[in-house]
C-alpha cells in the first residue's frame, strides 16, 4: 500500500480529535507512505472541532479539513470523505479510535492475501480482542440488528457497524456516487451496494474497545433498525443502479 486517505468523521469532537490527529500523524510519519492525507469531515459541529482541525492543519500539512455548516449525520459525511479522498486506498476511522489504528496491518494482510477490494473490521469474528465492552443491552441490540440486517439484504458479514473499514478509491467512489442513506445505518447501504457492483471485501477481527461519549442516541439506535429494510427498498426500486 503505497499510498492512503484517512476519513476522520467528527461532530463535537473538540475534546478527543487532537490526541488522535496526532496519534494518525505519528502512525503515517512511521509508515513513509509516499502520499497519505487525514480528512477530517465536520458535520456541522457546535464546538471548535472545525477550528481545532483548521489550526492543526497548519503545521501538519498531511490534515484536511471539510466542513458543513448544518448536522446531516455519519452517513453523509462518510459519503463526502469517499467522493473527496485522494489516494489509492481509503480508511475511515471513528474520531475516538476505538480500533487502534496500528490494526490497519490487519485489514492490509486480508486485502493482500485475496486480492481484495477493501476489508472491513469486525468485533464479532474474535470478541476476545474486545478490551472495553458496549453496555450489555447495546451489545445485544447489535446482535438484533445483524441478525436483521442478514435477513433484509442477504449480506454475510457478522458485523457491519465497525466504524474502521478499508477500501480501494475506486471502490469508495463507486459506492459513495450511489449512497442515499445518511444515518448510522449508512454501512450496510455501502456494503450492499458493493456487492451488486462486483467488488469482493474480507471481514476480519480488530481490536475494539467502547469509548465514552458515544454520539449514538437510543433514538438514532432505534431507527438504524429500519436502514436494511429500505436498502432493500431502494434496490427493488432501481435506486442503486
Amino acid at each position: 500500500m503505497r499510498s492512503l486517505s484517512i476519513i476522520v468523521p467528527a461532530y463535537n469532537e473538540e475534546r478527543r480529535l487532537p490526541a488522535t490527529l496526532q496519534t494518525l500523524c505519528a502512525y503515517l510519519e512511521q509508515r513513509h507512505f509516499d502520499q497519505a492525507e487525514i480528512l477530517v469531515v465536520d458535520d456541522g459541529s457546535s464546538d471548535a472541532t472545525a477550528a481545532l482541525t483548521r489550526d492543526f492543519s497548519t503545521h501538519s500539512p498531511v490534515v484536511r479539513l471539510l466542513t458543513n455548516p448544518l448536522n446531516h449525520g455519519k452517513g453523509y459525511v462518510i459519503r463526502q470523505g469517499l467522493l473527496k479522498a485522494r489516494y489509492e486506498w481509503v480508511l475511515f476511522t471513528d474520531a475516538d479510535l476505538s480500533t487502534p489504528i496500528d490494526d490497519l496491518a490487519r485489514l492490509e494482510a486480508a486485502v493482500k492475501a485475496s486480492s481484495a477490494d477493501g476489508a472491513i473490521g469486525s468485533r464479532a469474528l474474535d470478541r476476545t480482542l474486545i478490551g472495553t465492552h458496549q453496555p450489555r443491552w447495546r451489545e445485544f441490540s447489535g446482535r438484533v440488528f445483524n441478525f436483521v440486517m442478514r435477513l433484509g439484504t442477504g449480506l454475510p458479514y457478522r458485523d457491519t457497524q465497525c466504524g474502521f473499514k478499508l477500501f480501494r478509491r475506486e471502490a469508495a467512489r463507486a459506492m459513495a456516487a450511489r449512497q442515499l442513506l445518511n444515518g448510522f445505518g449508512f454501512d450496510v447501504e455501502l456494503l450492499f451496494i458493493a456487492r451488486r457492483l462486483g467488488y469482493k471485501f474480507q471481514e476480519v477481527a480488530v481490536r475494539w474497545n467502547n469509548a465514552e461519549g458515544t454520539k449514538v442516541s437510543l433514538w438514532n439506535g432505534i431507527a438504524a433498525f429500519g436502514d436494511p429494510l429500505r436498502v432493500r427498498w431502494n434496490a427493488l426500486c432501481g435506486r442503486y443502479r
